[in-house]
C-alpha cells in the first residue's frame, strides 16, 4: 500500500524518532494517538498528528490494526528511512526519477508539472484547486526527500542526489 499523507518537513530527524517515542506500544484509537502525540511530542493539532500517524505507517514505525494505532518497537531505524520513504510513499519514486532526468534543478511548480498526469481524477475533481494543493504536496516530498538524502536543495531548485 502506497500512502499519500505526509507531514510537513521536520529540521533533522530527530523530529520522527519523537513523534515514533509518542506513539503507545499498546494498539490505541486514533483520537487517544492523536491526544498523546500533541501532548508528548509537541504536535500542534488533531489533523497534524493523524498525518504523522499516517507517515508513521509509511515508514514502517507503526501499525494500524482494528484496535487503532501502535508503534513498532523494531521499527526505529533512520538508514532504512529513505528506502521506506521511496517505497511506501505515493509519487515518491517518480517525483526522484523526474529529478534524475532533469538537466537543472527543478522547482516545486516544475516538478509538480511533469507529475501532473499521476494525480488521480478523483483528485482533481475533489477540490476545484487542487494544482496548488499538489503543488504543496510536491515541496512536501521534496523536502522529506533532502532530508533523507535523496535529493538536494539548491538555490534554484531541487535535484537528484
Amino acid at each position: 500500500m502506497k500512502f499519500k499523507v505526509v507531514p510537513p518537513v521536520p529540521e533533522s530527524t530527530a523530529r520522527i524518532e519523537t513523534v515514533w517515542r509518542a506513539i503507545p506500544i499498546v494498539p490505541d484509537p486514533e483520537d487517544s494517538c492523536c491526544q498523546r502525540l500533541m501532548a508528548d511530542a509537541d504536535v500542534s493539532s488533531q489533523d497534524a498528528a493523524k498525518e504523522w500517524l499516517t507517515f508513521c505507517r509509511a515508514l514502517e514505525l507503526a501499525d494500524k490494526g482494528p484496535r487503532g494505532y501502535a508503534r513498532r518497537r523494531e521499527g526505529y531505524n533512520p538508514a532504512a528511512f529513505s528506502d521506506r520513504f521511496r517505497e511506501n510513499v505515493y509519487t515518491v519514486t517518480p517525483l526522484l526519477a523526474v529529478l534524475d532526468s532533469a538537466d537543472e534543478p527543478l522547482a516545486p511548480d516544475q516538478a509538480f508539472d511533469r507529475l501532473r498526469e499521476r494525480v488521480p481524477a478523483w483528485e482533481r475533481a475533489r477540490t476545484d484547486d487542487w494544482e496548488s494543493t499538489w503543488t504543496r504536496r510536491v515541496e512536501r516530498l521534496l523536502g522529506w526527500a533532502v532530508l533523507f538524502g535523496l535529493a538536494e536543495r539548491v538555490e534554484t531548485g531541487y535535484r537528484a542526489v
